[in-house]
């Protein structure tokens, strides 16, 4: 019990101030940076606003600006009467990387302090959600309601969709949100997208099924729907989204596989003529359609269009999501949306397959659905990542002398920065992963499709700090590489 009030009299490190920093940032960074080294733990009370604001020689309201943000972010919890102390459970502490100094010489490159693993840098692109930002305190309260109520007959439940109250509270949401008219009836539990797509090609697949794969698109999707190259068919995309006149040339039924809302990598929105020329097209080939909807619920500048399922008015789309994505990646709950032509054969394989979901932790996710903090967990998520892609945004915009075009900034975890000719995309990868910063290139993303050469630029992974220094090594490689004009 001593341990939640020693924090209350003792002084925090105030680091140094960084140039171009705002107040708040500076005194939001200095209580993060204590909570994730580790030196406030979870339980620890931090001194009162007005003892931080008079110690470290800024406004009450600078202090109180910057604690709303780590409440937002799930570092800090606030009670009435009871003050403010941590709540993040961090077991190890987060490395963190040494500042650049501003306006340095782009070349040579000066490194970044080697802080990952060969075997951790595909972790570390910043294309995944920050797990920090969820909150545990929420999550083991319904955890254990789940574990107090549940019952000998819904331990015994069978029934091969997954936990039923779960499946309506899905339905709902991708009524409100995603404006598909379904019931609980047509969900079925996955454990992420992977596995919903090994369930609609495990049912739909035979030996002849021709697969339509974005191109470029999702990394190494052909191996791992087990299609063999010969029956791939890249597709291209344009502004609009996956070109369906170029596929409808190959003129054979099979199975598409296409991420609508926010294209993988390329960041575009299918357009809705697209969308209605995709469907058209799918009906004539006689064509289904996997919608992968990864990241729809991080949309930044307005409203995301609603699902391709939810103008398929002929039973070709069959949608896929994740909780995963939103949420943490161990939590391996997921669900697909079935026309009811597949319904049967798909349930009957899950059941048959032995993939199931934790029962307690769907009814855990079906009770932080129905209470309303997955809604404000996505509202605070969004928040974030939304300030880190600005600041991403801003220091690129700030350090990058070389002139590079940026397109889907405005939604999901990631961007692309186009390298303008004739700088070579693997070379800049490699100079910028030598030095413990690990991007991706554009061109690791395609297929058959020769793509200008670009980078992959995740955000929503990181901390302000990193973010930062990210873009700052990333602009001064790609200056380095640069050929002066004349």
């Amino acid at each position: 019990m001593r341990r939640r009030h020693i924090s209350e009299s003792l002084e925090l490190p105030l680091t140094e101030r960084r140039e171009k920093e705002t107040r708040q940032a500076w005194v939001y960074r200095c209580v993060r940076e204590r909570i994730v080294a580790g030196e406030l733990r979870r339980g620890d009370r931090l001194p009162s606003t007005r003892t931080l604001a008079e110690r470290w020689g800024v406004s009450r309201g600078i202090v109180e600006l910057a604690f709303e943000q780590l409440t937002l972010e799930g570092y800090v919890a606030s009670r009435v009467g009871a003050g403010t102390e941590v709540v993040a459970d961090l077991s190890e502490p987060v490395a963190t990387v040494a500042r650049d100094d501003v306006g340095a010489s782009p070349s040579p490159i000066s490194p970044l302090p080697l802080f990952e693993t060969a075997a951790s840098l595909s972790l570390k692109t910043g294309r995944s959600v920050d797990v920090a930002l969820f909150s545990l305190p929420a999550w083991r309260r319904h955890m254990n309601y789940a574990l107090r109520t549940v019952t000998s007959a819904e331990l015994a439940d069978t029934d091969p969709r997954g936990y039923g109250p779960l499946r309506e509270s899905i339905a709902r949401y991708l009524r409100v949100t995603r404006g598909i008219t379904c019931d609980a009836d047509h969900i079925v539990m996955t454990t992420g997208i992977r596995h919903a797509i090994d369930l609609v090609t495990d049912v739909l697949a035979d030996t002849d099924t021709t697969y339509y794969l974005e191109d470029p698109g999702y990394k190494n999707l052909a191996s791992l729907i087990g299609a063999p190259s010969e029956r791939c068919v890249g597709v291209p995309i344009d502004d609009e989204g996956f070109c369906a006149e170029a596929a409808d040339r190959v003129g054979r039924p099979g199975i598409a596989y296409v991420t609508p809302a926010h294209q993988a990598p390329l960041g575009t929105t299918m357009s809705i003529n697209r969308r209605m020329q995709m469907l058209a097209w799918a009906e004539a080939r006689d064509v289904w359609i996997i919608e992968d909807d990864y990241d729809s619920e991080f949309s930044y500048g307005s409203a995301p269009l609603p699902a391709l399922k939810a103008i398929d008015t002929q039973g070709r789309v069959i949608h896929c999501s994740s909780f995963n994505k939103s949420l943490f990646p161990s939590l391996r709950i997921g669900f697909l949306l079935a026309p009811p032509a597949l319904l049967p054969r798909i349930a009957a394989l899950r059941s048959a397959s032995g993939r199931a979901n934790s029962l307690i932790e769907q009814m855990a996710l079906a009770r932080y659905i129905d209470a309303g903090d997955f809604a404000r967990h996505l509202r605070a998520s969004r928040s974030v990542y939304l300030r880190r892609r600005n600041l991403m945004l801003d220091t690129l915009r700030a350090n990058l002398r070389t002139p590079c075009r940026v397109t889907g900034e405005h939604a999901g975890f990631h961007f692309v920065l186009w390298l303008p000719q004739p700088i070579a995309e693997t070379q800049v990868v490699d100079a910028l992963r030598a030095q413990g910063v690990f991007v991706e290139g554009l061109g690791e993303f395609a297929r058959t499709q020769r793509m200008a050469p670009g980078l992959v630029l995740g955000y929503a992974a990181f901390d302000d700090a990193r973010v930062i220094e990210v873009a700052k090594h990333v602009a001064r490689v790609i200056d380095a590489y640069a050929i002066p004009a004349g």
